[in-house]
C-alpha cells in the first residue's frame, strides 16, 4: 500500500506532463501525415525540417506550434 501512495504522485505528475506536450503533436500530425509520410522513420530531424520546406501548406495551427518553438 505505501508503495502505490509513493507512486501516485510520480504517475499524476508524468501523465500531466505528457497532457502538456499533447496538443504540439496533435497539432502537427495531420500535416506530417499528408506533406511528409516519406521522412517519418528518418526522425523528428527529418520531419521537422520537412515541415519547415512545406511551411506554406501547413495548417495553422501546426505553423503557430513551429513558431511557438522558435522554428
Amino acid at each position: 500500500m505505501t508503495r502505490f501512495l509513493f507512486m501516485l504522485p510520480l504517475l499524476l505528475c508524468a501523465s500531466a506532463a505528457s497532457a502538456q506536450q499533447q496538443p504540439g503533436h496533435d497539432a502537427c500530425a495531420r500535416d506530417v501525415t499528408r506533406h511528409c509520410r516519406a521522412v517519418m522513420n528518418n526522425g523528428d530531424g527529418a520531419v521537422l525540417a520537412c515541415l519547415k520546406q512545406n511551411r506554406s501548406r501547413l495548417s495553422k495551427a501546426c505553423d503557430k506550434v513551429l513558431t511557438e518553438h522558435g522554428q
